[in-house]
């Protein structure tokens, strides 16, 4: 399994995560339609958000931050910082 963390702070944050909760069915077949795809969950933070992807492998991982970055250009109207972004291979997953 690998898993990708996005954590989205600064300008167009809010817009972001508010397009996300709009948009969830279309989140969901966006992301859930990349091959080995195991989860995904969106949160708010105090400073703006993070989303969590986990697939069966890195290539997995890859494509589902391929999408949401091509996403965010289509649907967000608001500039949007890139991501801080952690990944690796998991060692637990529940």
């Amino acid at each position: 399994m690998h898993t990708v963390i996005r954590r989205y702070d600064g300008e167009g944050a809010d817009a972001l995560f508010a397009e996300l909760e709009r948009k969830e069915t279309e989140i969901r077949e966006l992301i859930g339609g990349v091959p080995g795809f195991v989860s995904y969950t969106a949160f708010r933070t105090g400073e703006g958000g993070t989303t969590v992807t986990a697939c069966q492998d890195k290539a997995g991982t890859d494509e589902s931050s391929r999408r949401a970055a091509a996403w965010v250009k289509e649907n967000v109207k608001a500039t949007v910082e890139p991501p801080s972004i952690t990944e690796g291979d998991s060692l637990l997953q529940f």
